[in-house]
């Protein structure tokens, strides 16, 4: 009895620790109002995007936050995928499935390149090799939160896509064969600019730019 107790004990605290390398939750932030209290809002897109991108990018944020940060218990927030990779094996197979059709099937909708797909699927392998490590796996899974970090990817992609939309042809700075400004446009369609004093939320894209993410692969 007092060992399981110590493990229990142990295990809460490698959980604790592991929620400080997790990636931001991709649907909501945190803030504090006039009257000093902590509360949660939904993140704002970014601007210059169309319509279609929009709508993909908000379904594969929502659809993120479910899987990795639906739940708040004794605080600690977790999704579906923790709960169903409590299965061995199987779960964690089941997790590998729906991470790819719910996040990363409908991230490929808005044209992103090969090389931006290839590190979605990458987060998805890593997540699913940790979760089949017995009881702490499932722990480390939860926390590396790969629904999230996709989400992230995807947003800070669309960011610069919208970014680039809304300069002038002659300014645009990143290769259009790559970005796809304006993709998903229709005729006529008017696409929202930037909100003055925005910017990139405090380490958001941090997963997103470790690497060079406009270089052509």
């Amino acid at each position: 009895m007092t060992s399981y107790i110590a493990r229990k004990a142990g295990l809460s605290l490698f959980e604790r620790h592991l929620e400080n390398y997790a990636p931001q939750d991709p649907l909501y932030e945190t803030y504090v109002d006039s009257k000093g209290k902590t509360k949660r809002r939904k993140r704002e897109l970014p601007p210059g995007l169309s319509a279609r991108d929009a709508k993909i990018l908000q379904s594969v944020k929502k659809r993120a936050h479910h899987l990795d940060k639906g739940f708040y218990v004794c605080g600690i927030r977790f999704g579906w995928t923790f709960i169903i990779g409590i299965i061995p094996i199987v779960g964690d197979v089941a997790n590998a499935g729906l991470n790819h059709i719910f996040v990363i099937k409908k991230a490929k909708k808005a044209e992103i390149p090969r090389w931006l797909l290839r590190r979605m699927i990458l987060n998805n392998i890593v997540s699913t090799g940790i979760g089949l490590v017995p009881f702490v796996g499932d722990v480390a899974m939860a926390a590396f939160k790969a629904n999230s970090r996709n989400a992230a990817l995807l947003e800070e992609f669309l960011r610069i896509r919208g970014e680039e939309y809304l300069k002038a042809t002659a300014n645009r700075t990143e290769n259009p064969v790559v970005i796809k400004p304006g993709a998903g446009r229709k005729r006529d369609e008017i696409i929202p600019e930037k909100k003055p004093g925005t910017d990139i939320p405090d380490g958001h894209a941090k997963d997103a730019l470790a690497y060079s993410l406009l270089d052509s692969h």
